[in-house]
């Protein structure tokens, strides 16, 4: 059982950063394997904390940077402080779609979206929206980035709440189509994950707590969690790489090759 954690943790931590949605990947392999870790809740809250943390730890500095900036300017109004504050505004803006469809739809998207046909499908639409921004570099950094475009990009976050549309990867096309420049659409779109991801497992523990935890499962629990946060940390610097080079055509290929096979044989 612990391998299978292990394994279950990779793979979480691998495709929680990139544009080939982790949540898909999960219900993949739940039709595939008949193991009970694929269906167990805590697992999954665990392992998204790791992969949380991994991210927290990657973008740490530009983190400390918006709070200071945020509650800098809140408490001085100093013009040194605005453009960290206005950044925090468009994350709380782009946040706010996915936030509240996701809290009034959790229920209905877990018990009804998760049919592995449906995930086929989604990575489908995932391969060709990234082939439609495969080759655009944009010119918005981040100070040009507008309340619209945060909305817009948000309005895309929502759509990835559909299993088996990418999170990172929905986002990262609502940055690209806006104009963001592969650096900002990148940064955006993790900046965007933290606020989401924290209401996630917020709203997970909840259900731990309601439900109670079996204690003999806990070492499965942390290593899977630990796992997943190392391989997340280096699988976003890796992807931060193909992301600015350009190569988002990798994803293509590989959503397209698996959603296919997902919708013939699964």
């Amino acid at each position: 059982m612990l391998l299978i954690y292990i394994i279950l943790g990779i793979i979480q931590g691998f495709t929680e950063p990139i544009p080939v949605s982790s949540s898909g990947h999960l219900t993949i392999f739940q039709n595939i394997f008949d193991e009970e870790a694929l269906n167990d809740l805590n697992f999954a809250i665990f392992t998204n904390f790791g992969s949380f943390i991994a991210i927290v730890i990657v973008f740490r500095e530009d983190i400390l940077n918006l709070i200071k900036d945020f509650f800098g300017y809140l408490k001085t109004k100093r013009s040194q402080y605005k453009d960290g504050f206005n950044y925090c505004l468009l994350i709380i803006i782009g946040t706010i779609p996915a936030g509240v469809v996701g809290f009034l739809t959790k229920d209905f998207i877990e018990e009804k979206l998760t049919n592995v046909k449906l995930v086929g499908v989604a990575l489908l639409i995932t391969a060709l929206f990234l082939f439609l921004i495969r080759k655009l570099k944009g010119y918005k950094k981040d100070k040009a980035i507008t309340k619209l475009d945060a909305l817009k990009i948000g309005l895309f976050q929502m759509v990835a709440l559909f299993p088996g549309i990418s999170r990172s990867g929905a986002t990262l096309v609502g940055g690209m189509f806006s104009g963001l420049t592969r650096e900002a659409a990148f940064k955006f779109s993790f900046m965007l994950y933290i606020p989401i991801s924290l209401a996630t497992m917020g709203l997970g523990v909840a259900d731990v707590v309601s439900n109670g935890i079996e204690t003999s499962l806990l070492i499965g629990y942390i290593v899977g969690a630990v796992i997943a946060g190392i391989v997340t940390y280096f699988a976003t610097y890796w992807f931060r790489g193909v992301m600015l080079k350009g190569k988002l055509i990798y994803f293509v290929y590989y959503c397209l090759i698996a959603g296919t096979l997902v919708i013939l044989f699964l």
